[in-house]
């Protein structure tokens, strides 16, 4: 089993990069777990008379991106999810690649939990913004 950081080898402004690029399946694998179909996100016709002009990834889905990050690498496995804001700046776009970046902001000790700063980008421009808090085990 692969193991995280502990509480006590994180650090604040301690940083990782999560990179995906989004393809039409992951897309598609998104609608069809979650059942949502909304077709901006799966009918380029009907996504074409948006002010997108184009099909656009679920919102969530690049959201998810920063759960990979944290669940994999910062601090990776063994931490558990406890909270997440989300801001949504920019659609992501088929093809596109979001480089996902989550930084240390605060660490309480005492209650094992860390706060990080989460951040999405496609070609250089920011996507979705938030902040995590994560709890790390003894």
């Amino acid at each position: 089993m692969t193991t995280g950081y502990t509480l006590e080898q994180l650090s604040i402004d301690q940083s990782v990069e999560y990179r995906k690029v989004v393809t039409q399946a992951d897309v598609q694998a998104f609608a069809d777990v979650t059942g949502d179909t909304n077709p901006v996100h799966l009918d380029a016709e009907y996504a074409a008379t948006t002010s997108f002009g184009q099909p656009i990834a679920h919102g969530m889905l690049t959201a998810g991106f920063i759960s990979a990050a944290i669940g994999t690498q910062l601090p990776g496995p063994g931490c558990i999810y406890l909270e997440q804001t989300l801001k949504f700046r920019s659609p992501v776009f088929v093809g596109q690649e979001v480089v996902t970046t989550v930084t240390v902001t605060d660490i309480n000790e005492r209650r094992r939990r860390a706060t990080l700063k989460t951040v999405c980008e496609c070609d250089g421009k920011v996507v979705v913004t938030g902040e995590a808090t994560i709890m790390l085990p003894a």
